[in-house]
């Protein structure tokens, strides 16, 4: 593993804030790259908001070289209306990455939490309270792109231990 560095996308989809966060992890090391929200127009007609998601995340993908992305899961609403339109929102934040080319990995919140801060109930404090602890360098991150971030440390996390179960046969 000489250089096992890689540039990974996170993405907390919404339609009316999706955040997003790059991260680069280099082995066991995690280095914040940039973090922001995508916010479409909300007086916008809804296919316009979905293109505003897909045209902002792909130009994020490309102006900061992302080589794999990372998404949320759609978590199930009360109100069926609102889940369907979380969903619009979410397919137009993953096509924008696979269009580039990008692998697109996906988790739920549960997880993200748990790997986060260790606990898979954690609230958005403690996500954002832990993201600043690791990743000192991006400063003060507001939830929507403290939980994109979180998203890209959990991939970060799930692929050092995917890549020492390869190097081990399993036996990590």
């Amino acid at each position: 593993m000489a250089n096992d560095s890689i540039r990974i996308l996170g993405l907390d989809p919404g339609l009316r804030r999706t955040g997003w966060g790059v991260v680069v992890a280099e082995g066991a090391r995690l280095r914040w790259v940039a973090h922001g929200v995508v916010t479409p127009p909300e007086t916008a007609p809804f296919a316009e908001r979905l293109v505003h998601l897909l045209d902002h995340v792909g130009a994020i993908c490309a102006d900061h070289g992302c080589e794999v992305a990372a998404v949320e899961e759609v978590f199930v609403n009360v109100n069926p209306s609102s889940t369907l339109k979380l969903g619009h929102a979410r397919a137009a934040v993953m096509l924008a990455p696979a269009k580039a080319g990008l692998a697109v990995a996906e988790y739920s919140p549960n997880l993200i939490k748990k790997a986060v801060v260790g606990a898979g109930h954690a609230d958005k404090t403690q996500i954002a309270f832990m993201v600043k602890r690791l990743l000192p360098t991006a400063g003060d991150v507001k939830a929507d792109a403290a939980d994109a971030l979180a998203v890209a440390i959990t991939h970060a996390q799930l692929r050092k231990r995917a890549l020492l179960e390869t190097l081990t046969g399993g036996a990590a």
